[in-house]
């Protein structure tokens, strides 16, 4: 069972940790080295994040908003957020959806089904920004569904839908932990593994024990790993910088971005569920000072953990 201290420390950490993650990933794209990455957050009056994060805000918002997940109302947040900062780093997907759904007056989970020769997307759009899911329903027995839901309006792919689950579970299961208990490798590996329904996301989640057993570096295991936009070949990535430090915010961090690859959205999916582990308190404070609309996020993520409290499948209730 989460105190109450512990509920909201532990939600702050998995959305503004989530934020960063993707903010200073974003930098990381100049292809700095750690030291150099550390003088330029240093220098920055202000870390700017990406779509990944307001995506997540906009998840965070139909939350609040209607305590649930519900797929109009979703789709239709991410559209007013989208026309409000066209300039935020969208990819192709999200506006052709808005578009669909307004030519067409179909709903928002056809138009993401008509996408790719009608497979669907399977980038890591989804999974990018599913940090408030997995703390919202951490104990819910349909979080795969609820995951599915908030994944389905841009991402209809099953192996989109997937990665977005296992994330929503990785940060659900952080959510739960003592930090200042030895972490659980195995249990929380294993459970990724009963999660995971596709034998894409299986397989590299089998990978990532294996290099971590072995104690693979980060650069050889991103090379194995993979760290494009397709959620199988970058989740697993960002979950290997994770169990290979638990401990450390910004071990973690550094270890998603600095190798290359969809580096904001490697540093988003890795922190939401280090911050969700750790809490708050983890994260450098001079950081969260920094972040983009920080005190508006964290508004948000305090709601979520208000609003978590007595939800049907939550132990407290």
């Amino acid at each position: 069972m989460i105190g109450q201290v512990d509920r909201k420390s532990k939600f702050l950490g998995g959305m503004v940790g989530s934020a960063l993650g993707d903010a200073i990933g974003e930098l990381a794209f100049r292809g700095l080295g750690e030291a150099e990455l550390r003088a330029e957050i240093e220098r920055r009056s202000k870390l700017v994040y990406t779509d990944d994060t307001a995506m997540a805000i906009g998840l965070a918002e139909s939350i609040v908003q209607t305590g649930r997940l519900d797929e109009q109302y979703l789709g239709d947040t991410f559209r007013t957020n989208f026309e409000r900062e066209p300039w935020r780093g969208y990819a192709s997907g999200p506006p052709t959806v808005f578009h669909l759904v307004e030519r067409y007056r179909i709903s928002y989970s056809e138009a993401a089904r008509s996408l790719f020769g009608g497979q669907g997307s399977f980038g890591n759009g989804a999974a990018m920004r599913i940090a408030p899911v997995g703390l919202f329903f951490h104990d819910a027995p349909d979080l795969y569904e609820q995951a599915c839901i908030s994944a389905v309006v841009t991402h209809a792919h099953p192996i989109g839908m997937d990665g977005a689950a296992v994330l929503a579970c990785a940060v659900a299961q952080a959510v739960k932990l003592d930090p200042q208990t030895s972490f659980p490798f195995e249990n929380f590996w294993q459970g990724l593994i009963e999660y995971a329904r596709t034998p894409a996301m299986q397989d590299k989640l089998k990978l990532i024990r294996m290099l971590i057993a072995e104690d693979v570096p980060p650069f050889e295991a991103a090379e194995n790993l993979g760290r494009s936009v397709a959620v199988h070949e970058s989740l697993p990535f960002a979950l290997y910088a994770f169990f290979r430090h638990p401990g450390s915010f910004e071990e973690c961090l550094f270890c998603a971005i600095l190798h290359g690859g969809d580096r904001d959205t490697l540093g988003a999916m890795a922190c939401a569920v280090s911050g969700a582990y750790l809490g708050i308190e983890a994260i450098p404070a001079a950081w969260r000072e920094k972040l983009e609309n920080g005190r508006y996020i964290e508004e948000l993520a305090f709601k979520l953990a208000e609003m978590s409290v007595g939800r049907v499948g939550n132990p407290t209730r």
